[in-house]
């Protein structure tokens, strides 16, 4: 009678291999699968390219906001609502930015650090701009006058602070990656000239709506 053989050599089935021995503590590191690892997605801040066509993205839609508010018009109710969010959008957009500046002169003064400062200004963003497209949204239904010289003063303003707060968040990323309590000189020219294009905007379409609703 021939030997059972445990194995045949013609075997196509992989036999298992034994598992080397490891110290107490150590534990095996698993195996990397095909497509286990994958590259992040292209942030909005990551280069100025991407930050381009997000400002191109910016000024279709404020042309196109424009352009409706020429031709849309709204009845009375409607009049009334938009005017509500209109000043809502105001009060939320503006008085956000108000307190990312506070933040920053806190830094300055050394009240705060700056990475709690940049911190707080992080979180600002969102409420800022929801008050940025209240204002363009619900200014379409408001009938403004494009033959105005200060209401086409005020729909710059309005372009030039989406565009600011575009440039205003790759700062705060760049301060971020900066990670010293001593900025380079370059990035403090460059907050300072934000801020002031800011509040400059703000203030300006704030007094241009106030003499409108005057006239």
């Amino acid at each position: 009678m021939p030997a059972l053989w445990s194995e045949s050599p013609l075997s196509v089935v992989p036999q298992p291999r034994p598992v080397p021995a490891m110290g107490p503590g150590v534990r095996p590191v698993p195996a990397m699968t095909a497509g286990a690892k994958h590259a992040r997605p292209l942030g909005l801040y990551d280069s100025w390219w991407t930050l381009g066509g997000a400002a191109m993205a910016i000024c279709a839609v404020w042309a196109a906001s424009v352009w409706i508010s020429v031709h849309l018009q709204a009845d009375a109710t409607l009049h009334t609502v938009a005017l509500f969010v209109h000043l809502a959008s105001l009060v939320l957009g503006f008085g956000a930015v108000l307190v990312a500046d506070y933040f920053g002169l806190l830094w300055i003064t050394g009240r705060c650090s700056l990475r709690d400062a940049l911190g707080s200004a992080g979180r600002l963003h969102f409420p800022i701009w929801a008050g940025l497209a209240g204002l363009v949204a619900s200014g379409t239904m408001l009938h403004p006058n494009p033959s105005s010289t200060l209401t086409c003063v005020k729909l710059v303003m309005v372009l030039v602070l989406s565009l600011n707060g575009l440039q205003a968040g790759l700062l705060n990323k760049r301060m971020a990656q900066h990670g010293s309590t001593d900025p380079a000189p370059r990035f403090l020219a460059w907050g300072g000239a934000t801020a002031l294009v800011s509040q400059i905007c703000w203030w300006g379409a704030v007094i241009i709506g106030f003499l409108n609703t005057q006239s």
